[in-house]
């Protein structure tokens, strides 16, 4: 893959100064599209939103000035504006950066003055977004955490896929890392300077997918969804099979095409965007329960990796127990705290149904209401649900997890249970527990519970 180049939109109604800014520009390697007018520039800007505009003040049509007030308003995230005029006077300049502008450029143009402010534009543009997206990303982690020989061979891995530009799908149970490697192939990858758009996919409404997903137009107004946020960089959609049929179908023609429609719009919007999903259920049983779509499964998943539980990568505990450590003193400034060598061997121990969140969530809670340097066996064992034997006193390890996963875990447990206790008859158990025999089935399914494998 290439990595994509700064686009600019370039309004004047004047030809030759068009077109010599527009070779100027290609001649520094950058995607320039040119516009005579405003009705023009808006119908470029529909299409695909620039990184940066160069605006004339005086056109036939509308000035500058009302255009950039205009897009400013637009209610979508604007694009860094640089104006340009050749009866330039001081009001003009201040009322131009007052409103918003970038900076203001008198012509005859300076070569070395205009890409030299291009530049700085397109720079302060990318910091204030890789900003945004650091607040947005406060667990943002470029590097795995340990050096067992299943999380080194998966960092391996990762970095021979991030120089293709290969959709990926990752597989694992809740809280198991996914996302962080989602991270980790970004970083290593072509894209790297380009956007990271993370979406956990259950957490959109159906109703307001589509909008989300493919933007919307309305009234003058863009707003610009996931796929164009992430144009040029990586789409991550957490746990997709959570998608809704609507959004499946839309994305099924937006990822064959590389363009679609707003909502509202008649322009198609051409994106450049590489998609990594992750699951924790199995979609080729999503599929056969009619849930997922079949060709969406196959557009996703050119290369899969599975993501293994912290159950069997337990040596790396130590390490991760020391990270989670000093992010919380350093983020939440909490007091420092150290896990004494038998509380650590006691951990490597521990099931961790809840993997790697579950454990990050226990270090942050052993350090807010816990005491003294040490952090001893006892305590952890407390913390975790255990009496004194070791024995676990009945505080599961789904109250640390998000309700919608804590569910998940509940109602698995219940169904083996009962299932086992009606000697795993489908049909004793929806007596049992009072669940019509078909959306039983759909559960089990959706559940991963595998009742025809087991006699």
């Amino acid at each position: 893959m290439q990595v994509a180049k700064p686009h600019i939109l370039v309004v004047d109604d004047e030809p030759e100064i068009r077109e010599l800014v527009r070779d100027i520009l290609e001649d520094e390697s950058y995607e320039v599209s040119v516009a005579e007018n405003a009705e023009v520039a808006r119908k470029v800007w529909q299409t695909r939103k620039p990184d940066l505009i160069l605006l004339d003040i005086w056109m036939p049509d509308s000035d500058g000035i009302s255009v950039l007030k205009e897009w400013l308003k637009s209610g979508s995230d604007p694009s860094p504006v640089i104006m340009m005029s050749g009866h330039g006077t001081v009001e003009t300049a201040v009322e131009a950066t007052r409103l918003g502008a970038y900076d203001f450029l008198e012509k005859p143009l300076s070569l070395s003055r205009l890409l030299l402010t291009v530049e700085r534009a397109l720079e302060t543009s990318r910091l204030q977004q890789e900003y945004l997206g650091l607040k947005h990303n406060d667990h943002q982690y470029v590097e795995p955490i340990g050096k067992s020989a299943a999380i080194e061979r998966i960092k391996e891995q990762v970095k021979k896929l991030a120089q293709h530009d290969t959709r990926v799908l990752l597989i694992g149970e809740s809280g198991c890392g996914k996302e962080t490697f989602a991270h980790y192939l970004h970083a290593n990858s072509l894209r790297k300077d380009g956007p990271f758009i993370d979406v956990a996919v259950g957490t959109i409404a159906p109703e307001y997918s589509a909008v989300e997903f493919f933007g919307k137009e309305e009234a003058g107004k863009i707003h610009y969804g996931l796929l164009e946020q992430a144009h040029a960089g990586t789409l991550y959609l957490g746990e997709v099979g959570d998608l809704d049929d609507e959004t499946q179908l839309r994305l099924v023609s937006a990822l064959e095409s590389q363009s679609f429609l707003r909502v509202g719009g008649s322009q198609q919007v051409n994106v450049d965007v590489r998609i990594i999903a992750s699951t924790r259920r199995s979609l080729e049983d999503e599929i056969n329960g009619g849930r997922f779509r079949r060709d969406l499964y196959y557009l996703l998943n050119v290369v899969s990796l599975k993501i293994p539980p912290l159950r069997e990568h337990s040596e790396d505990i130590p390490d991760l127990l020391a990270f989670y450590v000093d992010f919380f003193v350093t983020k939440e400034k909490l007091l420092f705290r150290r896990f004494t060598v038998p509380a650590q061997n006691f951990l490597r121990n521990h099931v961790w149904h809840g993997n790697v969140r579950e454990l990050r969530n226990l270090v942050q809670r052993l350090l807010i209401l816990g005491t003294g340097e040490l952090i001893e066996g006892e305590e952890v064992q407390t913390a975790l649900g255990y009496n004194s034997t070791g024995q676990a006193t009945g505080h599961p390890e789904f109250y640390d997890l998000p309700l919608k996963e804590a569910r998940e875990m509940f109602e698995k447990a219940y169904l083996e249970f009962h299932l086992e206790r009606n000697g795993r008859s489908v049909t004793k158990l929806s007596n049992s527990i009072g669940m019509e025999r078909t959306h039983l089935y759909r559960k089990l399914h959706s559940l991963g519970i595998r009742f025809k494998e087991r006699k």
